[in-house]
Formats: structure tokens, sequence, C-alpha cells
């Protein structure tokens, strides 16, 4: 399977423990700093950059919330193979991709775009909550991207080596 492909799949089914990690995290954090998350955060703010003045029922930023959430883990997982051409050791790369991609977002293009402050501005334990989770995003991201792209190739080696295996039945 083409590797962008599969980095898209890896984002988008990666992005399911990373969302239950996320509310797992949430459930632990101070009362105080239990506001809503940076998914929920970030498509309110785009919402009333758009459409100023607009309100959305709860219920539909929610709604807002999720598919813009999985859609940015397809794209940022259809993205990591830009950066490594062969990855020997999925799950440590894509932890890494994952923090490199926390990084690039929340201190790089989403303050820029006056979305939301970067993290050095915002309650400590919510930047660890949000490291953890793109550990675990990015770690599973690259494990299934890689799965699913070198899929082919280990049907092929099964084959060749199952070929060997008749081929050492059938000798004399």
């Amino acid at each position: 399977m083409n590797r962008y492909l599969a980095g898209a799949i890896g984002g988008l089914l990666a992005t399911v423990p990373m969302t239950l990690a996320m509310e797992a995290l949430y459930r632990r954090l101070p009362r105080e700093e239990r506001y809503p998350l940076p998914p929920r955060e970030i498509t309110q703010n785009i919402m009333h950059k758009a459409a100023p003045g607009a309100t959305l029922e709860d219920e539909r930023y929610a709604e807002l919330s999720l598919v813009s959430h999985f859609g940015y883990g397809a794209l940022s997982g259809a993205l990591y193979p830009v950066f490594c051409r062969e990855v020997a050791h999925p799950l440590a790369y894509g932890s890494g991709y994952g923090v490199a991609v926390w990084a690039a977002s929340y201190f790089g293009w989403i303050p820029a775009l006056n979305i939301l402050a970067p993290p050095n501005r915002h309650p400590t334990q919510r930047r660890r909550l949000m490291i953890a989770v793109h550990l675990v995003w990015g770690a599973g991201t690259v494990w299934i991207g890689e799965r699913l792209a070198n899929r082919q190739d280990d049907i092929q080696d099964s084959k060749r080596a199952g070929t060997r295996l008749e081929a050492f039945h059938d000798a004399p």
C-alpha cells in the first residue's frame, strides 16, 4: 500500500486511542483546569473567526470537534513518510513524530493564526496531557502505517517462504 495512504489510515485509527486517553486524563485534571480541551477550543475559535456572531448548539461543536480532530489526525499521519523513508522502529519514531506534530501545531500555526495561546501559557498538567496523548497518537500512527505499507512485502515474503518449504518437502 502507498505509504502516504497508509499513514493517513494510521493517523485516523490512532486518533481513537488518543481521544480515549485524552478523555481519561482530562478527568484527572484539577477541577479548575477542566475547561474544553484543544480540539474543542480550536474548533470553537475557528468557527467564531469564520462566522463571527454565529452560534452552534453544544452538540454541533462536539461533532465538529471530533470530525476535525480525526481529519487532522489523518492528514498529519499522511505526512510522516515525507520525513522518513524507512522506519526501523515504528513505535519510537512514531512517538517522536507525535511530539513533533504537537510542537509544530501548538507552538506553530495555531498561535500564529491566533487560534489558541501557545502551550507555555496553559497549565503544566494540560501540557503534559497533550504531550502524552500525542505520544500515543504518533506511536499508533506510524506502527499502523508501517504495517499497512509493508503488508504486500509481508505477503510476498510469506509466499516465498511457503514455496521454499514446499520445495523442501518435495525433495527426494
